[in-house]
């Protein structure tokens, strides 16, 4: 999964996960476990909500946060 922070237009910038980067193409985005940068839930979605489709015509930019994962650290090698 991706993590990503989406700023929505007159809305709260919203921290969630991707599974892949969107396709422009699409008409939507498919966001996953949505919240407030501090952590608290949206006030526009249910407590139980899981994921969301966003529209592309409401979303201003997105930024992809670096990951954390095992496979993507590359550490420095001295022979």
């Amino acid at each position: 999964m991706i993590s990503v922070i989406v700023h929505i237009n007159n809305e709260d910038a919203v921290v969630c996960e991707m599974e892949e980067t969107p396709d422009p193409s699409s008409s939507y985005v498919v966001l996953y476990n949505p919240r407030l940068r501090d952590g608290n839930d949206l006030h526009y979605l249910d407590e139980s909500v899981t994921s969301m489709w966003l529209p592309w015509h409401r979303i201003n930019f997105v930024q992809v946060l670096p990951s954390t994962e095992a496979d993507d650290v590359i550490g420095f090698v001295r022979d």
